[in-house]
C-alpha cells in the first residue's frame, strides 16, 4: 500500500491515467482484502459452532447420535446464550438509567437467535450430520482450528431432515421386530 501511495504522489495531475490506474488498482486491492477478512470470519464462526456441538457430545461415545438426540443438542444450541440474556434484563431492571446499557448486545442476541432458528425450521442450519458415523468420526479428529473448517463436508441440518431420520428409523425397528 505504500508502494501505491509513493507511485501516487509521483504523478503531476490528479485525473491522469496514471493516477486513475493506481486508485483502480488500490480499489481492487481494497477488495480483495474484504473478500479474504469474509472468508475467515465465516470459517471462525462456523469453527466456534462446531466445537460447540463436538465440546456437548460425550468424549467415550463412538456410534452416531440418533435424530431426536440431534434434536435435542440443537434446541440446546438455541438456549446459549440464555444466561447472557437474563444478565442482560437484570441490569437493566436495576436502574432507569442503565435501560439502554446493554441493549445493542440483547439485539445482536435476538436477531442471531431469530435468524439460525429460521433457518432450522426452514432450510437448515450448515452443520455436520451427527447422524452419520463417518461425519462424527471427522468431526472427533478435527483439530479445532477455523483454517481447517473448510475441509470438513458441512450439511444443512434441518428440522424437517431430522423428521425425515426419525421415520426411517422407525421404519428399521418395526421391521427387525416383525422378523423375529
Amino acid at each position: 500500500m505504500t508502494n501505491l501511495r509513493k507511485e501516487l504522489e509521483k504523478c503531476k495531475h490528479p485525473n491522469s491515467r496514471k493516477t486513475k490506474a493506481l486508485g483502480k488498482k488500490a480499489r481492487r486491492q481494497n477488495n480483495k482484502h474484504k473478500v479474504r477478512l469474509g472468508h475467515a470470519i465465516k470459517s471462525n464462526i462456523t469453527g466456534e459452532k462446531l466445537s460447540w456441538f463436538l465440546g456437548q457430545i460425550d468424549e467415550g461415545r463412538t456410534e452416531p447420535l440418533t435424530p431426536q438426540e440431534l434434536e435435542d443438542l440443537i434446541e440446546l444450541y438455541f438456549t446459549r446464550f440464555d444466561e447472557e440474556l437474563e444478565q442482560i434484563n437484570l441490569k437493566q431492571s436495576i436502574g432507569k438509567h442503565r435501560a439502554n446499557q446493554h441493549a445493542a448486545r440483547k439485539d445482536v442476541i435476538t436477531i442471531t437467535l431469530e435468524k439460525e432458528r429460521n433457518e432450522f425450521r426452514s432450510g437448515g442450519l450448515e452443520l455436520m450430520n451427527l447422524c452419520d458415523p463417518l461425519k462424527l468420526k471427522m468431526l472427533r479428529d478435527w483439530d479445532g482450528s477455523a483454517l481447517s473448517v473448510q475441509h470438513l463436508k458441512l450439511d444443512l441440518v434441518s428440522y424437517n431432515m431430522l423428521q425425515r431420520l426419525k421415520e426411517e428409523a422407525g421404519k428399521k425397528e418395526t421391521s427387525e421386530q416383525m422378523e423375529t
